[in-house]
């Protein structure tokens, strides 16, 4: 029986006050009663925290199977000393592992990372890796309370770890078609005439047969793709996954294999990390037929913002990348991009109207709200420079982009309904993302200084003197002047915000038969919808907003969306990333008609 405990030959302090020469001194029954603080000296302080986490069954002397003949001493990844199993006979061992630069018994074992692929049925072994070290004290398993119903295991976790073996989905596309789990996600298109929907099952319906050809209908679509450096950052928000469906190299084609089944015309992809932009992803992409833009964080951050587009759809007018640092501003000290495009359909019209296109990924941190509405009014800003036409109005606008706002949020309203005003705001109540909001400082006025160039109404104010002067409201020199103060202390003293986009959302947040909120992003900690397709709707669209015609030169109508799910929904596939989904978000899809005036 003492032969298939766990023994722990070296003396080393993290194992207890007792050496080695003691453990090995004499019989079990001749040493002396371990102390209160020998209780555990058996195991190592951070073995003890994280204890909790591992499952081990032993089944008399069968206890790991293995494919090769090993010696009957196994090194536990991660941890620098040797774990001794004293075996009776030769095992058999399938590991996935790097060697390390030096084998020897005394030299530790940090950076191997590996993984056991088959196990005896009467044996389960199952340690969390070493670089994916957690956070807390949370348990490895997220178990939620749904419905009403207990707490109880995903199907994830009761699946025999024998039979689950992570396959790249370009390796293997045949075995995704037959997995269990798969998220199933339905097309929601809006009738012509009315605000009802018409589910289908697979696909979007066929569109040949409209009243006019010459109509243009695009698809767009918004997808985090979970940056693989910030993934690694952030492992305590996935101790729910497996490890092995958390490498890049599984991830990645399932992550590509989910864009070319969507097939959108238009890409805004956000955490797009620069190295794998540069080396498989642009390449990819590239190959089928998208253009694409890519803007990369500020500072040392290593992911970015890109907008990719068909190049059988559209042709590229303009890119303009917005850098929400600003180096003299204290205020803006976070490293957040976002991209603007301006794209010219290709198609016959009597106009050539083109489509402004934005991307961004705000702040996440609950706590700065300050610096989201900025950095918000920044893309704004950008937008309206961008999207402007001769006669006062824009063209049609799309944005895109995760905001770490969840809606009926503060900054959510002044998205859609084109002012806020923010006296008596508390900076942590402006994004919604904490129900109990830890920053109680009240916004200040203004918000950013004066000498970021932008004004209350989200525009440039050069550029807004400029159309001013060019719409002939030029004042003498002197009335000018006084005029000008008057508005700097208007500005100064007033707390409220305006754009002149009167935008709709894609989505509607709930679900209209339950009121069960929609998610688009799901992992250990919550799931929440922080996602948004935001647009400009034409005057005969089901979702527009009043007044939205007054701005723009024509629009945009909603043909159709793909559903979201609930969190319900998603924790049935062991939320997310699954074997299946390779991101903590959802991809969002819209199909729009360009509306001419």
């Amino acid at each position: 029986r003492r032969r298939a405990e766990l023994a722990l030959p070296w003396n080393d302090p993290l194992w207890g006050r007792r050496g080695f020469a003691e453990l090995v001194a004499g019989p079990p029954w001749a040493r002396p009663a371990p102390g209160p603080a020998d209780r555990h000296s058996m195991l190592p302080r951070h073995v003890q925290r994280l204890g909790r986490d591992w499952i081990t069954h032993w089944n008399g002397s069968q206890i790991l199977a293995l494919n090769g003949p090993v010696s009957s001493c196994t090194r536990w990844a991660g941890h620098y000393p040797w774990a001794s199993f004293p075996l009776p006979f030769p095992v058999d061992f399938s590991a996935n592992w790097r060697n390390p630069l030096f084998f020897g018994p005394w030299r530790p074992f940090q950076y191997s990372n590996w993984q056991l692929d088959n196990f005896m049925q009467s044996s389960c072994f199952h340690l969390p890796s070493p670089s994916m070290k957690s956070e807390g004290e949370e348990p490895l398993t997220k178990r939620r309370r749904l419905g009403g119903q207990c707490d109880t295991p995903t199907p994830e976790d009761k699946t025999n770890l024998s039979n689950q073996k992570c396959l790249p989905v370009a390796q293997n596309e045949e075995k995704r078609s037959s997995k269990k789990g798969t998220i199933k996600r339905h097309w929601e298109y809006f009738c012509q005439h009315s605000r009802t929907m018409k589910i289908f099952e697979n696909k979007e319906p066929d569109q040949s047969n409209t009243e006019n050809n010459a109509k243009f209908d695009f698809t767009v679509m918004s997808y985090n793709i979970l940056s693989q450096n910030l993934l690694e950052d952030n492992s305590h928000l996935y101790k729910h996954c497996r490890q092995c469906l958390l490498i890049w190299t599984y991830r990645f084609p399932n992550i590509l294999q989910e864009i070319k089944q969507l097939d959108a015309d238009v890409l805004c992809l956000q955490e797009v990390q620069e190295d794998h932009y540069r080396t498989e992803i642009k390449s990819c992409l590239e190959s089928l037929g998208y253009h694409c833009e890519y803007k990369m964080r500020t500072g040392r951050k290593p992911d970015g913002c890109a907008i990719c587009f068909k190049t059988s759809k559209f042709s590229l007018i303009s890119s303009n990348p917005v850098e929400f640092f600003r180096r003299d501003i204290p205020l803006l000290d976070r490293d957040n991009v976002g991209l603007v495009l301006l794209l010219q359909p290709k198609f016959h019209c009597k106009t050539n109207t083109a489509i402004c296109i934005a991307n961004t990924h705000l702040l996440y941190n609950p706590r700065r709200g300050d610096i989201k509405l900025t950095q918000l009014a920044m893309l704004l800003a950008e937008i309206a420079s961008v999207a402007a036409q001769k006669n006062g109005t824009f063209c049609p606008i799309i944005i895109c982009g995760d905001f770490n706002s969840v809606p009926g949020s503060p900054l959510y309203k002044f998205i859609k309904e084109g002012k806020l005003n923010y006296e008596g705001l508390a900076i942590g109540k402006v994004s919604g993302q904490e129900q109990f909001p830890r920053g109680q400082r009240i916004l200040s006025i203004p918000i950013w200084p004066k000498k970021l160039g932008i004004s209350q109404n989200c525009v440039y104010e050069l550029k807004q003197q400029q159309k001013e002067e060019n719409a002939g409201e030029k004042l003498e020199p002197a009335k000018q002047d006084i005029t000008q103060e008057v508005v700097i202390a208007s500005e100064k003293l007033s707390s409220k915000l305006q754009h002149r986009f009167k935008l709709s959302s894609v989505y509607s947040h709930y679900f209209p038969e339950t009121g069960i909120p929609e998610v688009t992003t799901c992992h250990s900690r919550c799931a929440v919808t922080v996602d948004y397709i935001f647009y400009s709707a034409a005057k005969d669209d089901a979702t527009a907003q009043p007044g939205n015609e007054d701005s723009f030169h024509g629009g945009l109508k909603l043909l159709g969306r793909l559903g979201l799910l609930t969190e319900k929904d998603l924790w049935t596939v062991n939320g997310l990333p699954n074997e299946n989904n390779s991101s903590d978000h959802l991809p969002l899809l819209a199909r729009f008609r360009l509306i001419e005036q």
